[in-house]
């Protein structure tokens, strides 16, 4: 069975992103199980606080992803960038002196966002490619999935209502729990 945690990069009610991620539980293959994750409750990061003990919220998820095979970033798009909300999460995920640097190291990594521009979350994806190399993880880049006019393939609660988004996640997620579990050999 090839376990991967699914971390919306969203905070937001009714969050596309949020919703895409609950689809993608839904729509796991065969073999494969997804567990839905929030960066809700990190707090900013303060190399004062990474002094002390490490926030709760920051030690769960880091035990949460060192038990799974794979990570699934779902991610907003903000600025044409990432969110600074969600890299904020993954610099403490990664802080070096409390060793969350080797939870990233070789970590197979999916990428999906939506968004209601007209180019989906390309330019944020492009932006998380500088983030992977430099935690030495291993990103499947045999397809992407850019949801664009998110508006209208969601409903008001953030709910993924379009099929033809859902036939693209389900394609996505089967390459990438293929990809996960032929790294994980």
């Amino acid at each position: 069975m090839v376990a991967i945690v699914g971390l919306s990069g969203s905070l937001r009610k009714g969050s596309f992103n949020s919703g895409l991620l609950r689809a993608a539980v839904e729509a796991a293959p065969a073999g494969c199980t997804i567990a839905a994750e929030s960066i809700r409750d990190i707090p900013v990061y303060d190399a004062d606080l990474e002094a002390g003990a490490l926030p709760a919220r920051v030690a769960e998820l880091r035990a949460a992803i060192d038990g799974a095979d794979g990570l699934l970033l779902v991610s907003p798009e903000y600025n044409n960038s990432i969110p600074g909300p969600f890299k904020n999460a993954i610099d403490w995920l990664s802080s070096s002196t409390t060793g969350g640097e080797e939870i990233f190291r070789r970590r197979p990594v999916g990428l999906i966002g939506a968004s209601p521009g007209p180019f989906g979350t390309l330019n944020a994806q492009t932006a998380w490619l500088t983030v992977f190399r430099a935690l030495a993880m291993r990103p499947w880049l045999g397809a992407t999935l850019y949801v664009m006019g998110a508006r209208g393939k969601f409903d008001g609660d953030g709910n993924l209502t379009d099929a033809d988004t859902r036939r693209r996640l389900e394609k996505y997620l089967a390459g990438f729990a293929e990809f996960v579990a032929a790294a994980t050999r």
